[in-house]
């Protein structure tokens, strides 16, 4: 699972969509494109948003959920909560320096 998450984050574009759907969550694809293209300058086809998306659905980051016609996309932030409870441990208590010489 890591390693689809660390593919999935190396990408830029990938990481401006996650970006967007961290502002405004729930979006549809052409909510998506619309938003890479106005403020981002990123025009690419809906076929690769969708590929993006297919990614980082795949990683876990993102769930996607249809009602009606339309499909909506959510941020999921377990996966790296997940990955920085594996590395971001809490730092054993300093000793005092009295004690640790003979």
């Amino acid at each position: 699972m890591a390693d689809d998450l660390f593919k999935a984050l190396a990408d830029p574009t990938r990481r401006t969509i996650l970006d967007e759907l961290t502002r405004k969550s729930g979006q549809t694809l052409f909510e998506i494109c619309s938003r890479l293209t106005m403020k981002h300058q990123l025009s690419l086809s809906r076929q690769a948003v969708s590929q993006h998306l297919a990614v980082l659905e795949a990683a876990g980051l993102v769930e996607a959920r249809r009602e009606g016609r339309y499909k909506f996309h959510d941020v999921n932030t377990a996966p790296l909560r997940q990955i920085s409870e594996r590395w971001l441990m809490p730092a054993p208590p300093a000793q005092d320096p009295e004690e640790s010489t003979p």
